[in-house]
């Protein structure tokens, strides 16, 4: 009776308000039936025995009454390859019969002999990766020689003569070494977080050792900024302090030879007014004082000492900023190799 029954369609016994196996079964003068609910107006409801009397033997026979989120198949889902009209949510695949069932149509599967042993896996929709595509067989042998499955007329024709095994053989063979893969690649796994936590620490040490050279480096240059202001300050005074005392010494210079001038211009108006005087006397008596040319204040035409002094200044300065220069050109490759080196590890 119990197999007669699985053979039923449960689609028939469920209700068509909320999906599920009919719970105390009503007829409505239409001749439709539902769960015995609540309407409003109410209806004349009349119990429908007989279907009453099929849903317990349905519950008898151990199906189990599916759910209106899991009964029916959705999209993603494996659909029962038995449902006639809407096809429920398969739950196993069968290997053997390259099918896949919802718990109705598997009940089979668990209660009639001659299939209770077929293989029965979680339903996918991968099945037909199983079948021949040139023969439309199952696929139940391996082909060594060719390492590929193959169904048995393939056997029989252009492998006949190579090294073959059942599937489930050389599933045994190759399951005897996936622990051993799976410890090899675990192992690797190991081995490669390993190397990702030493270069983390060698970014870091990286990271510290640069931001230590960067903060050292600019106290440095900001001493080096400071005492080169510092000698150009000095510089500068020196220079002005030269120039102001060889100004003066022009100045004085020049002042002398202005006022040697002038005496000398008021002579020449003293000797003319002395050449024009009719007193023999007078002019015998001031000739002589009149006469006299004293000696000339002794002015440089050119005072190379000043100039050369500034030219030397000038040159030393020099001297010292291409010093600088090729002192801080290296520093400054380091710089951008360690701003490189810091961006190359940065994950």
């Amino acid at each position: 009776m119990a197999q007669q029954l699985i053979q039923l369609d449960q689609e028939k016994l469920s209700c068509s308000i909320c999906l599920d196996l009919l719970k105390d079964p009503v007829t409505i003068p239409c001749g439709h039936n539902y769960c015995r609910q609540i309407f409003t107006p109410k209806p004349h409801l009349v119990k429908n025995r007989m279907l009453a009397d099929l849903v317990e033997d349905v519950k008898k026979a151990g199906l189990p009454a599916a759910s209106h989120d899991h009964a029916y198949a959705g999209p993603g889902d494996v659909a029962c390859d038995f449902c006639s009209v809407r096809k429920r949510k398969a739950s196993k695949s069968c290997l053997v019969c390259m099918a896949s069932y919802c718990e109705q149509h598997l009940q089979p599967h668990y209660n009639v002999a001659p299939i209770k042993k077929h293989k029965l896996i979680k339903a996918t929709s991968k099945l037909q990766e199983n079948i021949c595509p040139r023969h439309d067989e199952v696929m139940k042998i391996f082909c060594r020689t060719d390492q590929q499955c193959i169904c048995y007329l393939c056997l029989m024709d252009e492998h006949k003569d190579h090294v073959t095994v059942s599937a489930a053989a050389e599933r045994a063979a190759r399951q005897k070494g996936l622990g051993r893969n799976r410890q090899k690649f675990l192992q690797r796994v190991q081995d490669r977080e390993k190397d990702v936590k030493m270069l983390h620490e060698r970014v870091e040490a990286i990271n510290l050792s640069a931001d230590k050279a960067l903060m050292q480096t600019e106290k440095m240059f900001k001493d080096l900024i400071s005492l080169i202001q510092k000698k150009s300050s000095e510089v500068k005074q020196k220079i002005r302090s030269k120039q102001t005392f060889e100004q003066n010494r022009v100045k004085e210079l020049q002042e002398k030879i202005e006022q040697e001038i002038r005496d000398l211009r008021r002579r020449n108006t003293e000797l003319q007014q002395l050449s024009l005087t009719e007193d023999h006397l007078h002019f015998l008596k001031n000739y002589s004082s009149l006469s006299h040319l004293s000696a000339s204040t002794n002015v440089p035409t050119y005072n190379n000492l000043t100039l050369q002094y500034f030219e030397d200044v000038t040159a030393s300065v020099s001297r010292t900023r291409n010093k600088v220069k090729t002192l801080v050109t290296p520093y400054a490759q380091v710089s951008v190799y360690i701003k490189e080196t810091k961006a190359a590890f940065i994950w």
